[in-house]
């Protein structure tokens, strides 16, 4: 597709209002205000009717046309509003914020209406079209990030756009007066651009020229249909009464100007207001771009819908038939497209019920969102995504989801900022107690990672994905500089948790090592001990006698190891006290020659005079006499 196409001419809308002496005339249609004539008592005045003005008329038709806009077109479809009378009155700009009608009915309501005492010659609709053409040449927000995606191509992105004029006119003469004085604003404008990188020059305007007279009173001006001025302009004119034929007029232009289809659901089933008891069967319109009629052939459900001629006779609409919804998803009917819509006439009770309807619907049964804010939201929502939740702690830790389904929102409240850090001075409360996190012991060995090192894998993890979402806005910043400021503990705290660590490393240490380490630490001792005994053998080995020496040393007997060995080392573990026990009584017993009749002695009693029965073959008696 050329580049220079990338803007039509709906991009740009410019509303230009009349508000001179005369748009304050009586449309002359009558609005009832005293509806109750039956119920009302004998001898009450009923209310007099009451007529809109030629003003009042354009404005709600005007802004009926900027809702059916906006509801469909949220974004890229542009209004810029203007009301002309001795001057222009310029309500709003190209900017995205100021494109509601909210926006437009509050500067309405600021400007008023037409005062009637006004000097009519003072007054003027050139200066309102004067200002729409400059308008038109101001580059909007989309075409400044096209022309800069461009960069030396800038020049190839299409500036086009349209101007609607509610004006009371005063003859066939006076339009082409208009005509002529939007052409050469046009071309004066061009010459403007030329130079300025702030401005655009204007390859086409398509002018639709409303000329509104008052019921019952013969039009100055004829209708005309669209007519190309010059290569760079195009006119139309429409001569409508006020009332409900303008309002009739404005919604099918809409619909001409931005590709808009009818569907009408019929036989919608109502309870009547003042009789709750009963129903009756209504009928809603509903519009919408006109691509949904083309999915909607393309299923092949033509046998549900029909077409059906409007009573302006100018537009076909498609009607479906009402039927209660279904709950099983089986009966339910597969979805193959998505469109916004807008109902023709939003105040009536019908199209208000049904609107409430499908807002309170279930979300599931075919509630979607637009493709482009469901791409968003999705990115935002997987931003942080972790492959297997039972491998994460955050995701797993019901403390967390406040935060975990605020902090993926586009924007923050306040009260959103205050649950965030609720939520994690709830988590540091639960560290200060120290208690458990739902930690994945899937791959590791024995109980997992300590307390300690939970935490700090939860505030990693917590962290993570807040500062993925921070750059959205302020207020995404401020719930992660609370978690930072949460993290950063005070020296008392750190030296507190250090405590804590080294208590829970002996606990492990000892749960989890149990009789082996016992084992070990009995093994290692024994061994320490035997080393011990090998060095004291060493020490007491028969040396040299020297002069110096009044006696040889003696050679002590060694000891066995059973002797050394504890009596308790085949019952269990040994303690450090019966071990250092040993020791001193091996060493002590090497300090002297072992008492020979410990180590002759017979059932713990030792002979006497033994040496004297070796020598004289004499039994010793115990009262020390020798007998044969």
């Amino acid at each position: 597709m050329c580049k220079t196409k990338m803007f039509s001419v709906s991009h740009k809308t410019v509303f230009v209002v009349d508000h001179c002496p005369y748009m304050a005339e009586s449309s002359r249609q009558q609005v009832e205000c005293d509806v109750l004539t039956k119920s009302r008592a004998q001898g009450v005045i009923p209310l007099a009717p009451v007529s809109k003005s030629l003003w009042t008329c354009a404005v709600e038709c005007s802004m009926e046309y900027c809702r059916i806009l906006y509801d469909i077109y949220p974004r890229d479809k542009l209004v810029n509003y203007i009301v002309s009378d001795s001057e222009f009155h310029i309500l709003n700009s190209w900017r995205q914020e100021d494109q509601s009608t909210h926006e437009l009915m509050s500067a309405l309501a600021a400007v008023g209406p037409p005062n009637p005492r006004e000097d009519p010659e003072c007054c003027s609709i050139l200066h309102g079209l004067v200002a729409a053409v400059e308008s038109l040449c101001k580059i909007t927000e989309l075409q400044h990030e096209r022309r800069t995606s461009l960069m030396d191509t800038a020049e190839r992105v299409a500036n086009r756009g349209r101007i609607i004029c509610l004006t009371n006119a005063k003859s066939d003469t006076h339009v082409r007066m208009l005509e002529d004085c939007i052409q050469e604003t046009i071309l004066e404008q061009n010459k403007l651009a030329a130079g300025s990188d702030r401005l655009m020059a204007i390859q086409q305007c398509d002018l639709v020229l409303v000329h509104i007279h008052p019921q019952g009173e013969d039009t100055l001006v004829s209708d005309r249909p669209k007519k190309e001025i010059s290569p760079l302009l195009t006119s139309e004119v429409h001569s409508v009464r006020a009332g409900r034929h303008l309002a009739t007029k404005l919604n099918i232009l809409v619909q001409q100007h931005f590709d808009f289809a009818s569907t009408t659901i019929t036989n919608i089933p109502m309870k009547e207001e003042q009789h709750a008891n009963t129903s009756a069967n209504y009928d809603v319109e509903l519009l919408h771009h006109r691509d949904a009629h083309l999915e909607f052939f393309k299923s092949g459900d033509l046998h549900m819908a029909g077409t059906s001629t409007r009573e302006n006779g100018l537009k076909e609409t498609i009607t479906l038939k009402w039927c209660t919804p279904r709950t099983n998803s089986i009966e339910l009917h597969y979805c193959t497209g998505a469109y916004r819509i807008s109902p023709t006439d939003v105040n009536s009770r019908p199209s208000s019920c049904l609107t409430n309807f499908l807002l309170n619907a279930d979300p599931q049964t075919n509630f979607l969102l637009p493709v482009e804010r469901a791409k968003a939201q999705l990115e935002r929502h997987t931003r942080y995504w972790p492959m297997i939740i039972s491998q994460t702690t955050i995701f797993n830790m019901q403390a967390v989801v406040p935060l975990a389904n605020l902090i993926v929102k586009e924007t923050l409240s306040e009260e959103d900022v205050l649950t965030c850090q609720k939520t994690v001075y709830n988590l540091v409360d639960m560290e200060r107690k120290n208690d458990p996190l739902p930690i994945s012991t899937v791959g590791s060995r024995g109980k997992g990672p300590k307390r300690d090192e939970q935490y700090r894998i939860m505030w990693n993890e917590l962290e993570t994905l807040v500062k993925t979402h921070s750059g959205d806005t302020d207020r995404h910043q401020r719930v992660l500089d609370c978690i930072i400021a949460c993290r950063s503990k005070p020296p008392e705290e750190e030296e507190r948790k250090k405590r804590g660590r080294k208590r829970e490393d002996r606990e492990d240490r000892t749960e989890k090592n149990g009789s082996k380490d016992t084992d070990d630490k009995s093994w290692q001792d024994s061994e320490r001990l035997k080393g011990l005994l090998d060095k004291e053998d060493q020490e007491s080995e028969v040396i040299k006698d020297s002069p110096d020496s009044p006696e040889p040393l003696i050679k002590k007997p060694r000891l066995s190891t059973e002797e050394v060995q504890p009596p308790e080392r085949a019952k269990g573990p040994v303690s450090l006290l019966t071990m250092w026990t040993n020791r001193i009584t091996v060493a002590n017993s090497r300090k002297h020659q072992e008492f020979v009749g410990r180590v002759s002695s017979v059932n713990n009693k030792f002979e006497l005079y033994q040496q004297l029965k070796d020598e004289n073959g004499m039994d010793v008696h115990e009262n020390g006499k020798a007998s044969r």
